[in-house]
């Protein structure tokens, strides 16, 4: 949607956008006409074709993740270059780019940093692109950073339907490895199995998650646990880990996990239990385009498949954060502005 000129500011325009005025839940987000400021240094402005819908827009419209309001929501999103701003190389207008970090994207027209873009390869649709940048971003570190998985790893993927969990499932196959798959229902492990999962486990039926998991591996412990539950599967995580095993938590669909007494770790087997963010893994410029690009160009390949669960527009982005928040979804959710 092309955007109005504002009267007030002749270098600026005004465009429609999904705002969070104050903490809360769902119903506190609301669709306003914001000003667009005109790209200035190493900065382009991008009229958008879809926003990705993320837990973190959840911790930061709820102030789990202190954001001073009101702000535009959303951090992921994916569109065409209208302007250029001084001093930007490598990007022109007509360019078609898409990023996964930065509050704002959720407008019909948004001002990002040039930096911060990764440019979309022919073959790759701009709604496929923005579903895959900070989802995908995230599966890749996970794999390739935070735990190196390699032939013959044994990986538990929580909510292996879900965006990051069936990324995780494909990458993790992918590099030789092995996944026991968790979800809530029968729908949504058949999908996992689909991507290639080795076991599946409906967690909503499990009497003893971890037992369960481990009965799945022949009786050991898995190497590495993938949780963006959190306080659900968190102590099950713990418990399904072999000796100096990886537990990662990297979300918290279910809540945030309480605090953790060290000695669990000991007791567990030398466990190693870590908190991280797309953010440390994409420090650097460099850093963010090799994992976006990589994550884009398996896309275009066919190596890699996005599952968009579900698209709303901006005025239905209160029902995208329910259906989210309620695990009532499968893949990735998109706003449309």
């Amino acid at each position: 949607m092309a955007p109005d000129t504002d009267v007030n500011n002749p270098g600026s325009t005004t465009a429609r956008a999904l705002v969070v005025p104050r903490n809360g839940d769902s119903s506190v987000l609301e669709v306003r006409d914001v000003e667009v400021s005109p790209p200035g240094d190493g900065e382009v402005q991008v009229e958008v074709a879809a926003v990705g819908v993320n837990f973190i827009d959840v911790y930061q419209r709820q102030g789990v993740y202190a954001v001073p309001t009101p702000f535009v929501s959303c951090s992921e999103g994916a569109g065409t270059v209208t302007a250029v701003g001084p001093g930007v190389e490598g990007v022109r207008v007509g360019d078609r780019v898409a990023w996964g970090q930065g509050l704002g994207a959720a407008g019909a027209v948004v001002t990002r940093e040039a930096d911060s873009l990764v440019p979309v390869p022919d073959g790759v649709d701009l709604d496929v692109a923005a579903a895959a940048m900070l989802q995908g971003m995230t599966a890749h570190y996970l794999v390739n950073s935070t735990y190196v998985v390699g032939e013959g790893t044994v990986a538990l993927v929580h909510a292996a339907a879900g965006g990051v969990g069936q990324l995780l499932v494909q990458m993790v196959k992918a590099k030789g490895g092995r996944v026991i798959a968790t979800a809530g229902s029968a729908d949504k492990l058949e999908i996992a199995r689909a991507l290639g999962a080795d076991a599946l486990i409906d967690y909503s039926r499990a009497d003893d998650l971890a037992s369960e998991v481990r009965a799945a591996n022949g009786g050991k412990g898995v190497d590495v646990a993938y949780d963006g539950v959190g306080k659900a599967t968190f102590d099950a995580s713990l418990a399904s880990l072999r000796p100096r095993g990886m537990m990662v938590l990297f979300g918290g669909s279910s809540g945030q996990v309480p605090p953790l007494d060290l000695q669990r770790l000991n007791s567990g087997g030398s466990l190693f239990v870590t908190r991280p963010t797309l953010g440390h893994y994409t420090a650097t410029r460099e850093e963010m385009l090799e994992r976006g690009t990589a994550v884009l160009e398996d896309i275009a390949a066919g190596r890699l498949h996005i599952d968009i669960g579900g698209r709303y527009p901006l005025e239905d982005a209160a029902r995208a954060y329910d259906d989210l928040e309620g695990r009532r979804t499968t893949g990735k959710l998109l706003l449309v502005p």
